[in-house]
C-alpha cells in the first residue's frame, strides 16, 4: 500500500458535539488489517500470558505476538525471558508445543540447540563446517523481543522498541488488575483445559463485545431463561451463577447499578453492582479479603467487571471468571484462546463452582459463547456494504460521560480517565471510544 489512510474517514471523534463514529472500513477492509498487524499488534505492548503459566527452572510457554511466534521461557537463574520462537539457522520455530519443560531446545530441522535462556549451545558439525570468522564473530542465540515485562505475574511484550514503560501503559487500569490478583495472596493462575476457537469476523467485534452491557439481554435470552428456570425449580441451585440474583441489567430506574470507567491507552471495563454472596467462588473468603483489603475493596472484588486491555487482553468476571486473548487472522477471521481464570490456593469447593459456572456461560459449549460468536459473524456479513460509512454504536451515555472518575472509584482510589453510571438499561457505549482512541494513536504510521 503506498498511500496512507485518512483518520477523518475512519474515526469522526467530536465528542465535544456529542459525535463519535467509525467507519465500517475498520472491520472491512483487507489492506487496512495488514497495517493493523503491523502497527497495533505487531507496534506496541501486547498481552503475553502470566508467570505462573512457566513456575519452574526451564518451564516455558508459546504465544503469538501478532503473526510473531514466540516463546517465554524460565531459565536456570530463575528468571523469564521473552524471545523470537525461531532459529537463526533457517528461522524454524524451536518450540511448537504450547507448554513444557525442557533444558534444551532443538530445532527440528538443523539440530542446532538451545538453553533455557536462549543461550546456543551446540550448532550441529560447526567444526567441520568451514564457517568464515564472520559467521564465528555472530551472535548465534535466540533474539530476545525488544521489550519484556511482567505486571504482577501478567507478561506483556513488544516488539517494538519506541514504547513507553508497561507500567505507563497500563496506568490506572492496574487498579482493576488489582482486584483480580489480589484475590489470592498467591497469584493467579489459569485452570487446565485451554480453549482455542475462530469466528468469521472482525477483531475489533470481540474487543467491543466484552464490555457491551447493551447487547446481554438480547443475545443471550436463553441463558436468562435457563436461569430463572432454575430459580423457580430449585433455590439451591440458584446460587450456580453469578447473575442469577443479579438486577443490573434489568434495573431502569434511576438507581445507580452499573456503568463504565474508561483508561488512557485504549483500556477499559464495565461493571455492574452485585451482592456479596454465595453465588460466587470467592464467597468463603468474603471475611478474610475485607479484612486485608477493606470493604469497599472487598466489593469491588464482587462485582461484575469485564475488563479489556488494550488491544489483545480481556478478563471478564460474571459467571465465572474468565481470561481471553484476541489474535487477528483476516479482516474477517479471529482466533480466540480462553481459559478459566482462578486464584492460586482457593478452596475444593470454590474452584468447582468456578468451573461449574465456567461450563454452564463461557464454554464453546455453554449458553454464551456460540450466541457471540454468531452475531459477529452476521454483524461481518451486514458489514460486507461500503454505504453507510459511518455506524451508529458509539453514542449510548454520550450526555453521561464524565471526565475523571466518580464516587465509586474513588472507593479503590483510582482516576479513569472517563467514567459513566446509572441504571441498568443505560449500557453505556461511550467507553468503546478508548478503544479507537488507542488505535489511531498506534496506527500513526499508517494514517494521515
Amino acid at each position: 500500500m503506498t498511500d496512507a489512510y485518512r483518520l477523518k474517514d475512519l474515526i469522526d471523534d467530536r465528542a465535544e458535539a456529542g459525535v463519535f463514529r467509525v467507519s465500517r472500513s475498520l472491520f472491512n477492509d483487507a489492506a487496512l488489517f495488514e497495517e493493523e498487524l503491523r502497527h497495533v499488534f505487531e507496534g506496541g505492548w501486547l498481552f503475553l500470558g502470566l508467570a505462573s503459566q512457566a513456575p519452574e527452572r526451564h518451564d516455558f510457554f508459546t504465544a503469538r505476538a501478532g503473526r510473531v511466534p514466540v516463546l517465554i521461557s524460565r531459565g536456570q537463574d530463575g528468571e523469564l525471558r521473552c524471545f523470537l520462537n525461531a532459529c537463526p539457522h533457517k528461522g524454524a520455530r524451536i518450540a511448537p508445543f504450547p507448554t513444557g519443560n525442557t533444558k534444551l531446545h532443538v530445532c527440528p530441522y538443523h539440530s542446532w540447540s538451545f538453553d533455557s535462556a536462549g543461550i546456543c549451545k551446540n550448532i550441529k558439525w560447526q567444526k567441520s563446517g568451514d564457517y568464515a570468522d564472520a559467521f564465528h564473530e555472530q551472535d548465534h542465540n535466540l533474539v530476545q523481543i525488544p521489550k519484556f515485562g511482567e505486571y504482577r505475574g501478567l507478561l506483556f511484550g513488544s516488539l517494538n522498541e519506541d514504547v513507553p514503560s508497561l507500567e505507563e501503559h497500563l496506568g490506572e487500569a492496574r487498579k482493576m488488575l488489582d482486584l483480580v490478583v489480589d484475590q489470592s495472596d498467591r497469584g493467579l493462575e489459569l485452570v487446565p483445559g485451554r480453549v482455542r476457537f475462530t469466528y468469521a469476523a472482525n477483531w475489533k467485534l470481540q474487543l467491543e463485545n466484552c464490555t457491551d452491557q447493551y447487547h446481554f439481554t438480547s443475545t443471550h435470552p436463553s441463558y436468562i431463561r435457563a436461569l430463572e428456570d432454575r430459580s423457580r425449580k430449585n433455590s439451591a441451585e440458584a446460587v450456580q451463577s453469578s447473575l442469577s440474583s443479579s438486577s443490573f441489567w434489568k434495573a431502569g430506574g434511576d438507581e445507580i447499578v452499573a456503568g463504565s470507567f474508561a483508561f488512557d491507552h485504549g483500556h477499559a471495563v464495565a461493571w455492574g453492582k452485585m451482592d456479596v454472596g454465595p453465588s460466587l467462588p470467592l464467597y468463603d473468603r468474603a471475611d478474610e479479603l475485607a479484612k486485608r483489603f477493606g470493604e469497599a475493596r472487598r466489593n469491588w472484588m464482587f462485582n461484575m467487571r469485564n475488563l479489556t486491555v488494550f488491544p489483545n487482553m480481556q478478563i471478564a468476571e460474571n459467571a465465572s471468571s474468565q481470561l481471553r486473548v484476541i489474535h487477528p487472522i483476516a479482516h474477517d477471521m479471529t482466533e480466540m484462546e480462553t481459559w478459566c481464570l482462578a486464584p492460586i490456593g482457593e478452596s475444593s469447593a470454590a474452584r468447582t463452582l468456578r468451573i461449574r459456572q465456567y461450563e454452564d456461560f463461557f464454554n464453546p459449549t455453554g449458553m454464551a459463547t456460540p450466541d457471540d460468536t454468531a452475531v459477529y459473524e452476521e454483524c461481518q456479513r451486514g458489514l460486507s456494504t461500503r454505504e453507510p460509512s459511518w455506524l451508529q454504536g458509539h453514542a449510548r451515555g454520550s450526555i453521561s460521560t464524565t471526565a475523571g472518575g466518580n464516587s465509586l472509584s474513588d472507593s479503590i482510589d483510582m482516576l479513569p480517565a472517563f467514567s459513566v453510571a446509572g441504571s441498568g438499561q443505560l449500557a453505556d457505549e461511550t467507553l468503546f471510544r478508548s478503544y479507537y482512541r488507542a488505535w489511531a494513536e498506534r496506527m500513526k504510521g499508517a494514517l494521515v
